[in-house]
């Protein structure tokens, strides 16, 4: 089941081999809930509270400059920035590897993502991958790279393809 992060998961055992990561969810999450800096929604094991992985959600912009020439184009030239969502960060517990959780998770934050484009501006979803493979992970659900950061991109419009 996901659900939001709440004062009764337990955050103590999480462990997904990246202590930023690590860290971030025991320490910092339930702060930035608190203060409306981001959501963070919970995969949890049934009927316990142990969590198998999370997300975070997000406002945010990114500049028009950083599109490719071909979207720029389809974009008006008077926005400086383009409203995006930002999934922020995403992990998984290493005792549920290879059970297709992250999969889950990204499925889920998109079509959260994608819901919340109708009440909010939002051109796509944007990340910011932590290392190779999380870069990988994002290509295999077509993430487009920024043409001059690091960053990945999917449009609104391709996730109103997958969940329409």
């Amino acid at each position: 089941m996901i659900e939001l992060l709440d004062s009764r998961h337990n955050r103590k055992d999480f462990d997904c081999g990246n202590e930023l990561l690590n860290n971030y969810l025991k320490h910092q999450a339930g702060q930035d809930v608190k203060r409306k800096l981001s959501v963070c929604y919970v995969l949890i094991e049934n009927s316990t509270d142990y969590i198998k992985g999370y997300y975070t959600l997000s406002n945010s912009s990114i500049p028009l400059s950083c599109f490719s020439e071909q979207t720029r184009e389809k974009l008006p030239k008077s926005y400086v920035s383009i409203p995006t969502t930002l999934l922020g960060r995403l992990a998984i517990d290493r005792k549920y590897g290879g059970q297709g959780i992250g999969k889950i998770l990204l499925i889920d934050a998109l079509k959260r993502s994608y819901g919340i484009s109708h009440e909010i501006g939002s051109f796509g979803v944007v990340v910011d991958p932590i290392d190779d493979e999380a870069r990988r992970f994002y290509q295999k659900y077509d993430f487009i790279e920024f043409p001059d950061s690091k960053k990945m991109f999917i449009a609104t419009k391709t996730l109103k393809e997958l969940f329409d």
